[in-house]
């Protein structure tokens, strides 16, 4: 199994629990459960290989993510009523998701040979559509926009950990973990700490 394999495998079951928890949220049946993991786990990485016109797309080459994704759907319809705090978990899972779907966007861009922009972007693609979808299916303010979060700036940091670290220090490993370390200890920081960006206020015009 490659890197990348293991990667998406990784992303996609972590990001369906995810989906399968705004289902229970939504109090969808299990077909919906199935479909909204499924849309989440897979999202992200089909928008990915689209972009670099990977043929065919990752789960119509190997079936397993979509396998792994439906899995997941059945195990949280039957569980989930046994978790406190279903947007706690969902949140959580999602920042873990996260880094791992940054780093296989990151992956796939820099294996079929793309430029730093374009890595960075990848990695972003990867790590947020699929949430995004979620979010906006199950009519939730999207996690990716909501004020004082850092997302998407998580995103690029990881995906930019990555191209540093593979230009300094050249190795697959290296990489990988700085990617990993960075997204998680950003998005994990915005939760627990309320880290976050400035803002944009606005003001009176003046005159």
């Amino acid at each position: 199994m490659s890197v990348l394999t293991a990667l998406d495998y990784a992303a996609v079951l972590v990001f369906a629990l995810t989906g399968a928890l705004a289902a229970s949220r939504a109090q969808l049946d299990l077909i919906g459960f199935a479909f909204l993991a499924s849309l989440t786990a897979l999202g992200g990485g089909t928008v990915r290989d689209l972009l670099l016109d990977r043929n065919p797309v990752f789960w119509i080459a190997d079936p397993m993510p979509l396998a792994i994704a439906c899995a997941a759907a059945v195990l949280v319809f039957f569980t989930a009523h046994l978790l406190e705090s279903r947007q706690r978990v969902l949140t959580w899972l999602d920042a873990l998701a996260l880094p791992i779907a940054v780093a296989a966007g990151v992956r796939a861009a820099t294996e079929t040979g793309q430029s730093v922009p374009i890595i960075l972007i990848m990695g972003i693609t990867t790590g947020c559509f699929g949430g995004l979808l979620r979010d906006i299916v199950a009519n939730e303010v999207p996690l990716l926009i909501r004020t004082g979060k850092l997302y998407v700036t998580a995103a690029l940091a990881g995906g930019g950990a990555a191209v540093i670290a593979d230009a300094l220090w050249p190795s697959e490993v290296l990489s990988l973990v700085a990617c990993l370390m960075i997204c998680f200890a950003l998005r994990a920081g915005s939760l627990l700490f309320g880290w976050q960006l400035p803002i944009y206020k606005p003001r009176p015009p003046r005159g």
